[in-house]
């Protein structure tokens, strides 16, 4: 349990900053664009400041990772062994394909603004945007494997790869990440509205505020709008393939026709009874298009068998209830924005300002139903969480660890969101001071 604990700790910090960094890779690519095909330098220096607040976030973005991936060989030696074969090809390709390609280029887009093309700058900038989505690519790939694995044969106790393509594209590596990456999306543009909407309340960049905030909140709402169908297709897929997860996502107990679809509400009695408010016959017509569509329950494995209900449950709907406060906000923003009123509403702007943290909480719900909703098993039906621990790594051990991990990750945070901070304090750089950097000849984009 402190094992589980401690990775859910690495894995919950680290993926707070993947989105923001993922989501702030678009909006550089919008704004280099802007300034592309403009040659406006307003243009670029709003590309300039994406830009360092991308590099600030993509630092400890690296530096969380690392220290999960180091977990595998210290904390769960069981687990290494079986998945060893399977998952080093994944892994050797996002550190070799991706992370590679991600950070050679963003090297160009903090040092080589005076020393390329403008096309090969915006280029780069699309470049680093691709090796931010094939990172998660095998990142998922590999975690997808673990949910319904494919491709493998078991040999001496070890799961070994005999269909590289089928082991990547197994049931859920695509619906799992589309809503993934979607998910990025939406968290990158509350992340640039609550700073547009910032400098709007501050007085301050409005031009670049306006144009951030109109493309924040177009982008955020068609994502948000989707991401409903989205999630549909990822339950089917988990109805499919992991019927237990599903009948814990929505506490149904017996297998049974007209299962009910839970709005909210409390797990009693370890699955067998939810007091709340929930729509009769509404999961079955969502998993099949019949009110009549049996969905399987808890009770169809044994007690050792089933996830952690609760948790489990309160997850699930917690990301779904906020996707559907994302489409609202969103939208509401929007349509403000069009109607040139939302400069005036002050309350509106702070709504932005204060929901940022928002995806961030929904993200990190969505891969605590589907990792607890997944238990006991570390791979699906194949290896249990309890054998793929390191039998010689005592408690006291991983306390001390998990202490450690605790104490530097406040001072990383503390350090970054500082830095954040300080870059959005300072805003674009103005026009007259790029001008007058132009001709002392020195790079208007200085390292974050």
């Amino acid at each position: 349990m402190l094992s589980r604990i401690q990775f859910a700790f690495t894995i919950g910090y680290h993926f707070i900053f993947v989105p923001i960094s993922i989501g702030l890779a678009l909006m550089v690519v919008f704004s280099e664009r802007r300034y592309y095909k403009s040659g406006i330098p307003a243009h670029m220096a709003a590309s300039n400041f994406w830009i360092k607040l991308f590099t600030t976030t993509f630092a400890i973005g690296v530096a969380t990772g690392l220290t999960m991936e180091f977990a595998f060989g210290a904390n769960w030696a069981g687990y290494s062994r079986f998945v060893g074969d399977v998952f080093g090809a994944p892994l050797a390709a996002e550190g070799l394909l991706a992370f590679f390609l991600e950070s050679t280029f963003l090297g160009i887009l903090l040092f080589g603004r005076k020393k390329v093309s403008r096309g090969m700058y915006y280029a780069s900038a699309w470049l680093v945007l691709i090796g931010a989505h094939l990172s998660a690519v095998w990142i998922l790939v590999a975690n997808s494997w673990q949910h319904t694995p494919r491709g493998y044969e078991i040999v001496d106790g070890r799961a070994e790869l005999t269909d590289f393509w089928a082991a990547v594209f197994n049931p859920s590596t695509l619906p799992r990440f589309t809503h993934t990456i979607a998910s990025t999306w939406i968290a990158g543009c509350f992340v640039v509205a609550a700073i547009a909407a910032w400098y709007l309340l501050k007085g301050r960049h409005v031009h670049f505020a306006r144009q951030s905030l109109t493309t924040a909140l177009v982008v955020g709402l068609v994502v948000s709008a989707l991401m409903p169908f989205i999630g549909h297709w990822h339950a089917l897929e988990v109805a499919e393939q992991q019927p237990v997860k599903m009948a814990a996502f929505e506490a149904v107990y017996e297998t049974e026709r007209n299962a009910k679809l839970w709005l909210f509400g409390w797990v009693q009695d370890d699955g067998q009874k939810v007091a709340g408010v929930g729509i009769p016959g509404g999961l079955s017509l969502m998993l099949g298009l019949d009110p009549d569509h049996e969905v399987t329950g808890l009770a169809s494995v044994p007690p050792e068998d089933r996830p952690p209900v609760q948790l489990t449950f309160q997850s699930y709907h917690l990301m779904i209830a906020l996707g559907f406060v994302f489409i609202g906000v969103m939208l509401l923003a929007l349509v403000m924005q069009l109607l040139g009123r939302l400069e005036k509403a002050r309350w509106m702007l702070w709504i932005l300002v204060f929901s940022f943290p928002l995806p961030l909480i929904a993200i990190n719900m969505g891969w605590t139903a589907t990792e607890v909703g997944r238990q006991p098993w570390i791979v699906q039906g194949l290896l249990r969480t309890s054998d793929g621990v390191s039998p010689v790594v005592s408690a006291a051990e991983v306390w001390t660890t998990l202490g450690l991990f605790a104490l530097v990750y406040a001072v990383l945070f503390v350090a970054w969101l500082r830095i954040f901070t300080g870059i959005i304090g300072k805003g674009p750089q103005d026009v007259a001071e790029m001008a007058q950097s132009e001709k002392a000849g020195v790079t208007p984009v200085p390292a974050s």
